[in-house]
């Protein structure tokens, strides 16, 4: 997907809006519209990025990945169809929202050598590191939801001998 015309009719809008002031406004305007362009560029990849991780957690079995091609924004679906050995195997699809409610905003901190690696990691995978961060965490609560349920399938099996908890420590070699 190329983004330029999209970049191009806000720089129109905003050409067009400073047309009411004088010289000096349209000359700031033409100016900032060109200082802007890397900045609109990357918001609108975010914005695609972030709505591809909503259509892979509405759609179970496919993973909707944005990837840069260039300048350019490639959508990448995968899932349900045989992919070639060569091609790197794409992540995990994240687990479904919990109740698929509003999205919310927090703040994370991470040590730097950990988040210049998750940068790495989601620019590797085409997508923006926000939306790395949310399959993470959706991926990981799906993990602990299997784990749960195949903890409580275990329980409800009658293992355990009666007893109310059993661990198990070390290894066994033989």
């Amino acid at each position: 997907m190329d983004l330029t015309p999209y970049i191009a009719n806000l720089r129109e809008d905003l050409a067009s809006t400073a047309s009411a002031g004088d010289e000096q406004t349209r000359r700031a305007a033409a100016l900032l519209s060109s200082a802007l362009e890397p900045a609109v560029r990357l918001t609108l990849m975010n914005a695609l990025a972030d709505l591809a991780a909503e259509v892979t957690a509405a759609l179970p079995g496919q993973v909707v990945d944005v990837r840069l091609d260039g300048r350019d924004v490639r959508v990448v679906v995968t899932g349900g169809e045989e992919r070639s050995s060569s091609a790197p195997p794409p992540p995990p699809p994240p687990a479904p929202p919990i109740d698929g409610g509003d999205i919310s905003r927090i703040t994370l901190r991470l040590v730097e050598q950990i988040k210049g690696q998750a940068e790495q990691a989601a620019a590797a995978q085409g997508v923006s590191l926000n939306t790395f961060v949310a399959q993470a965490v959706q991926g990981a609560l799906g993990q602990a939801q299997q784990h749960q349920q195949r903890h409580q399938r275990w329980q409800d099996s009658g293992s355990g001998g009666g007893r109310t908890e059993t661990k198990l420590h070390g290894w066994v070699e033989g």
